[in-house]
């Protein structure tokens, strides 16, 4: 039998040695600071190797006008506590709270009035996020922070806080409402695009150009531009309170910096005051 060509010979050789490479690359995927994309024995060590420190994002399944999907605060809230995680160091993030008080159901209020929009109560709210923070706890977090992308639940938010940071006086670990993250994405993000030359009718509150210019820098898909550009101009009646006919990534992107500059700057408050 002829001797096999040297050069096929380092082919075959290359071809049998792919698959290992791709089972050493599964074995080790890179880390996360995300709790879901963890398993259980991987949180564990991570915790034990001083990640004491978990971010509870906070969204809200809501309309936000023709324009901008119904997650939107549910992607946003993700992204950027990844990234003040990464910031912090030691820090985890856990999955996204999807439900939150919205208004009313029978008969709908607020955002309840459109399509899509998902409420609960704000008891059930609070007892999630009770909840969700007594698990930590048991867990070996010593810090959980509550940040939250809405409006309406921040003073929920501080209540849970409050209630337990009592219970648990006595002992090492404590929650933080950190209301510098929604202060930063609405007010002093408001400030910085009215320097930029933006008026206050186009900022808005809901739906305008600064939320939906936030949107866009965080993830463009969130947005559908061709209903920012043409037809009538959007109102309170689509659920817009705003004008986000000149909202661009470029306008929100400082805006994401900012949140996180100033969320990072919060929580390491909280914890030098340990």
């Amino acid at each position: 039998m002829p001797a096999m060509p040297a050069r096929l010979v380092l082919l075959v050789a290359a071809l049998l040695f792919v698959p290992c490479s791709v089972q050493v690359a599964r074995a080790q995927a890179p880390k996360s600071v995300f709790l879901e994309e963890l398993t259980w024995t991987e949180l564990r060590d991570q915790v034990r190797a001083g990640s004491s420190t978990i971010i509870v994002p906070i969204g809200g399944t809501e309309q936000n006008g023709p324009a901008m999907v119904l997650g939107k605060h549910n992607v946003r809230v993700k992204l950027l506590a990844g990234r003040i995680a990464t910031g912090l160091g030691h820090a985890l993030v856990a999955p996204v709270n999807a439900y939150v008080p919205e208004g009313s159901v029978n008969p709908p209020s607020a955002h309840m009035r459109f399509a899509g929009t998902i409420t609960v109560p704000d008891a059930a709210f609070e007892t999630t996020l009770e909840y969700t923070a007594r698990s930590f706890r048991q867990h070996g977090f010593r810090d959980i922070v509550l940040i939250g992308d809405h409006g309406g639940y921040q003073k929920n938010m501080k209540r849970v806080a409050d209630r337990l940071n009592r219970e648990w006086a006595s002992g090492p670990t404590r929650v933080h409402c950190i209301d510098e993250y929604y202060r930063a994405a609405s007010v002093d993000y408001a400030q910085a695009l009215k320097r930029q030359g933006f008026r206050d009718e186009e900022i808005g509150s809901h739906a305008g150009l600064a939320d939906t210019s936030l949107a866009m820098a965080v993830d463009p898909q969130l947005v559908r531009t061709e209903r920012l550009r043409t037809g009538a101009k959007l109102g309170s009646a689509d659920g817009v309170y705003g004008d986000p006919g000149r909202a661009s990534a470029e306008a929100g992107q400082p805006g994401v910096e900012l949140i996180v500059a100033r969320t990072i700057e919060a929580i390491r408050r909280e914890l030098a005051r340990r």
